[in-house]
């Protein structure tokens, strides 16, 4: 990953799901000037992310709110409908915002991009948590491997925050 501690949010588009259709916003403007968390992965529905890594974040969002965090973000490499629709399934509710970077916009500006071409999954994003406030990253946490869920999952940020 080419972002670091101490860099700011790069300018990017990201896409949310808003009364059922489609819409862009800034990431800056969505994130918003305050304390937040936001954590990325290779896909919606898949095997460690599903397991392990959203839910997760579901269980201990009380927590990590506890912990100074205003709000949680999920980002991921799929189109709105499918972030949307796998949150319900999570039962997210208000506790994490979906994001959708279907075009990579983000993940390409901040280097966590993989080719997952030989899984039949395309560019995904690297698994990753990172604390931001005021735009300004704090700590990032990337795991070597997608397949691993351990210094970016909730418990993981738990740890350090």
């Amino acid at each position: 990953m080419k972002l670091k501690v101490n860099d700011l949010i790069p300018e990017a588009n990201i896409y949310i799901l808003k009364d059922g259709e489609p819409k862009e916003q800034n990431i800056k403007e969505t994130l918003g000037n305050s304390k937040v968390l936001l954590f990325g992965l290779p896909g919606a529905y898949t095997s460690t992310c599903s397991k392990f890594h959203l839910p997760g974040y579901v269980k201990n969002a009380e927590k990590i709110i506890a912990k100074g965090i205003d709000k949680i973000f999920c980002i991921s490499v799929n189109d709105p409908h499918v972030m949307n629709a796998w949150g319900e399934a999570n039962n997210v509710r208000n506790n994490i915002k979906m994001l959708a970077d279907p075009y990579l916009s983000f993940t390409k500006l901040i280097g966590a991009e993989i080719d997952r071409n030989s899984k039949g999954m395309g560019i995904r994003s690297s698994r990753y948590a990172m604390i931001i406030e005021n735009l300004k990253v704090q700590n990032i946490q990337e795991e070597e491997e997608t397949k691993s869920c351990g210094i970016s999952s909730a418990e993981g940020i738990l740890d350090i925050i």
